[in-house]
């Protein structure tokens, strides 16, 4: 029981830190004259993925690293199959030429540079497979190349009709937002690594299949929250936005970061998981470009959800 209060006691407090800290460091940005589409580009993708960043690190630092990866995995399978699904069921979404020609085919390089990673055995004979320090720099260089793509299509004017209009607050208020969702983030992120950690032990069940489901459905609650909003306010695009962005800063940013702290041994998360990562990112574009082209429509993505309900089955199952 101590353990359930502990994990639903720190998701609150992260997503309401990730809530917090984004709403306050964008007014603090505007108050710099910062547009709203680098805000949205840069400061609210960190604020969703806020979550998945604190987790991980703190299941690195803490030797978790089953968790650590799990959650970025699962959180991108459930980003692609779950949130672009559901949103999808709510309203068909437009994608753009520009986002299915260079910035999904992005998502998909982003899978496959993981499943080459995670594959030291097959691919090196090594003795065992592990996101190494070396693996964790040139994810993070690959996630300064994005930051640079994303801020030449901030100048060159793209994509402002997906913009996000941000509020300015008064600056106590600013610095309220900031501090206490960092303190959310920090405290949360503690209370639900030690929960999780305690769930897994109390069910009999790996790390890995509780990061892959609970932690990743948890931490991936702001990206739904958004899309799903956005949807209902008859602007689904913005999905896919949340989604390429969530997925690039989870593998090239979250991971990147929590294996140079340490190196991550994959342990129980196999080829079978990273098979279900590439399958979905290859999933993603393949709903864009065919049937009706350039828009994912609500049987495209009622089949993106039942394809997550199948693997979460499966992975049920394996225990």
């Amino acid at each position: 029981m101590l353990n359930i209060l502990l994990l639903i006691g720190g998701l609150a407090l992260i997503l309401l830190g990730a809530n917090g800290l984004t709403d306050g460091a964008a007014s603090v940005a505007k108050r710099f004259h910062i547009s709203d589409l680098v805000i949205g580009l840069t400061i609210v993708a960190f604020g969703t993925s806020a979550p998945e960043l604190v987790i991980s690190v703190l299941s690195s630092i803490q030797g978790s690293a089953e968790m650590a990866i799990g959650n970025v995995v699962g959180s991108n399978i459930f980003n692609v199959l779950m949130i672009i699904g559901c949103t999808a069921m709510v309203l068909p979404i437009q994608v753009g030429k520009g986002t299915m020609s260079k910035e999904i085919p992005l998502v998909i390089l982003s899978a496959l540079m993981f499943a080459c990673f995670a594959n030291d055995v097959w691919l090196d004979g090594g003795e065992k497979n592990v996101i190494s320090r070396i693996d964790g720099l040139v994810l993070l260089g690959f996630f300064l190349i994005f930051m640079r793509y994303t801020f030449a299509i901030a100048r060159n004017g793209e994509g402002q009709e997906e913009e996000q209009k941000v509020k300015e607050l008064p600056v106590w208020k600013s610095v309220l937002y900031i501090v206490g969702g960092l303190a959310g983030l920090i405290f949360g992120g503690q209370w639900f690594v030690d929960g999780a950690s305690g769930v897994a032990r109390a069910l009999g069940v790996s790390e890995s299949v509780i990061g892959l489901t609970l932690v990743a459905g948890g931490t991936s609650l702001p990206e739904l929250a958004t899309s799903v909003t956005a949807a209902l306010k008859k602007n689904p695009g913005i999905a896919i936005g949340n989604v390429i962005g969530s997925n690039l800063f989870n593998l090239f940013f979250v991971l990147g970061i929590s294996a140079s702290i340490s190196p991550l041994p994959m342990g129980n998360i196999n080829n079978v998981d990273i098979a279900v990562l590439v399958a979905s990112s290859v999933l993603f574009w393949l709903v864009g470009w065919f049937f009706k082209k350039r828009t994912i429509t609500r049987i495209e993505g009622a089949l993106l959800v039942i394809c997550y309900m199948v693997y979460t089955a499966w992975l049920i199952m394996q225990q």
